[in-house]
């Protein structure tokens, strides 16, 4: 979509994508993808091991794949790129016109944990009907091309840390294991030495045995979870005992004591059902993050805007080349949109603008 050579306006647009062209940083960038070789399968490959690397991490991201092009157009079937929820992006997916519209998307789609599958193209290439499923977005692009793109969210295996030793303790981490969940088992004195992640689960199932030990650990940690199995009494007398030792009330506040949800009378090792129960709950719900993480927030969509030239919708911001004309910002897909619009902004402006000059 854009990669005619035969367009003027495309061919100023390139110097918009020269900067990434110019970047052989193997890193992520925000708002702008990686470019380095003509041979998207290899581009693929090299995608597909960073987002192996991201979900062992922990990481949360969407994974965009090209499935379908009409060219002229710059992606090429088999590209990826993977998107990060901040709008950080590894690979290459496409130019100046589609790029923007896939990393906004894919932002959507890791708050929804839905995939969506785009069509990005002219109105006349829809055709009759639009097949079940697939969202259709509106591109201006003087090149004319299309692209199919399917974008998945890719939610990593939860990290489940359990300190104690007690039946109750192996019989959680065998049926976290049986979903498919990391699961390990610390006694508190392994536990001093173990560096909690951001995105790990901790349940402090002690029992009596260090308690205040293990759970001030735990939450100085600021996991993304944080249980104690106790009853409410032992909790209160295990938190309270935390305070007076300084521990902070903000921390404090996270922890969930008694994990579990209430299943009414159990045995000891039917309390690491109604524990697993509750995390189960929480992760369908999204309330498992890492705190102070871009999907641990509630995702606010970056201020958009039209670009005056091509109807383009864009970021309203210094990723897509703002230009400054009476006082009023105006942002643009491509440098070829921008200096279009500077060298005859009165042909562009609304009407009503135009009048209030007059």
């Amino acid at each position: 979509m854009d990669g005619d050579p035969m367009s003027p306006h495309d061919h100023e647009s390139h110097d918009h994508a020269g900067h990434d062209h110019a970047s052989h940083d193997h890193g992520m960038h925000e708002h702008g993808a990686r470019h380095h070789g003509a041979d998207p399968a290899s581009d693929g490959w090299d995608v597909l091991e960073k987002a192996g690397e991201m979900y062992r991490l922990g990481e949360e991201f969407a994974l965009a794949t090209v499935v379908w092009r009409q060219g002229p157009s710059s992606g090429q079937p088999g590209a990826r790129a993977l998107i990060t929820a901040s709008g950080e992006v590894y690979g290459w997916i496409g130019g100046a016109c589609a790029e923007p519209v896939v990393i906004r998307e894919a932002q959507r789609v890791i708050a929804s944990r839905e995939a969506r599958l785009l069509l990005l193209g002219q109105p006349d290439q829809v055709g009759a009907a639009l097949p079940e499923g697939m969202l259709f977005i509106a591109m201006s692009c003087q090149s004319e091309g299309a692209l199919q793109v399917y974008i998945e969210p890719v939610v990593p295996t939860p990290h489940l840390t359990i300190v104690g030793r007690s039946p109750m303790a192996h019989t959680l981490a065998d049926l976290a294991s049986a979903l498919g969940w990391r699961a390990e088992v610390h006694d508190a004195a392994d536990f001093a030495a173990v560096e909690p992640h951001p995105r790990s689960i901790v349940v402090v199932a002690t029992q009596g045995h260090g308690d205040e030990d293990a759970l001030e650990r735990a939450i100085t940690a600021r996991p993304a979870f944080v249980g104690l199995v106790a009853s409410r009494k032992r909790g209160d007398a295990v938190l309270g005992y935390l305070a007076d030792r300084g521990v902070p009330r903000e921390l404090l506040d996270r922890v969930q004591v008694p994990v579990g949800l209430d299943l009414g009378h159990t045995t000891h090792r039917e309390i690491a059902v109604a524990v697993l129960a509750q995390l189960v709950q929480l992760r369908a719900a999204g309330k498992l993050t890492a705190t102070g993480t871009p999907a641990a927030r509630a995702l606010t969509p970056p201020a958009e805007t039209i670009d005056l030239v091509c109807g383009m919708t864009v970021r309203a911001d210094a990723s897509s080349h703002p230009y400054e004309h009476d006082g009023v910002t105006y942002h643009f897909c491509c440098v070829g949109c921008r200096e279009t619009f500077a060298k005859d902004p009165h042909a562009y402006l609304p009407a009503d603008h135009a009048t209030r000059e007059a």
